[in-house]
């Protein structure tokens, strides 16, 4: 399978289900995980929120769990990582102010390295201007981010996932199966029965 190291970019208030999920299911297949935040260090936590479909005109929002993050943010090299992992919520809408952040991101896209990106996520790729002649999938109300930094937004139902060469998207957390599986197969990882 050849494990690789996956950075992931969180912050305060992050989806829970998009941290947790897709952070255990990468451990699980052997993946190398770490989980970082700006002005955070290894050790520190994020608060989670949940956000859930009940009928509303937009998702409900209640309080998380506390997520532990395992790496330092002041110490990522991005270079040393073989992809990147941006989950939803919350985080991307002021995490994407962070210049450091946009450089990481700008790193990963110029380098052709896999890149995930799920719900709010992709305001951060869109802040990176990483999505230029590219297509993807976000939660909708993030379309007209992704479309005015020159992506094309594509609209799938929230359990499908959207790949665009290195770029695998989804627009919320039920797509998780579909996104992970093909945020997998753009890695080359290999799952043996």
């Amino acid at each position: 399978m050849g494990a690789k190291k996956i950075l992931v970019l969180v912050g305060d208030y992050v989806e829970d289900y998009e941290i947790m999920v897709p952070f255990q299911a990468l451990l699980m297949v052997g993946h190398e995980v770490h989980a970082v935040c700006p002005e955070k260090k290894e050790g520190d936590i994020v608060r989670t929120a949940i956000h859930d479909f009940e009928g509303d005109q937009t998702y409900s929002e209640k309080r998380g769990h506390n997520f532990t993050l395992n790496a330092t943010f002041a110490d990522v090299n991005a270079e040393s990582y073989d992809a990147l992992l941006i989950p939803g919520g919350r985080a991307p809408e002021y995490i994407r102010l962070n210049q450091d952040v946009i450089k990481i991101v700008q790193h990963f896209a110029a380098a052709g390295k896999p890149i995930a990106a799920i719900c709010h996520g992709a305001q951060v790729l869109a802040a990176a201007g990483v999505v230029t002649g590219k297509s993807c999938s976000a939660y909708p109300a993030v379309g007209p981010d992704v479309n005015s930094a020159g992506g094309c937004w594509v609209d799938v139902p929230l359990d499908k996932a959207h790949v665009d060469g290195n770029l695998v998207t989804a627009p919320a957390w039920p797509a998780h199966p579909d996104w992970l599986a093909k945020f997998l197969k753009v890695l080359g990882t290999k799952i043996e029965p």
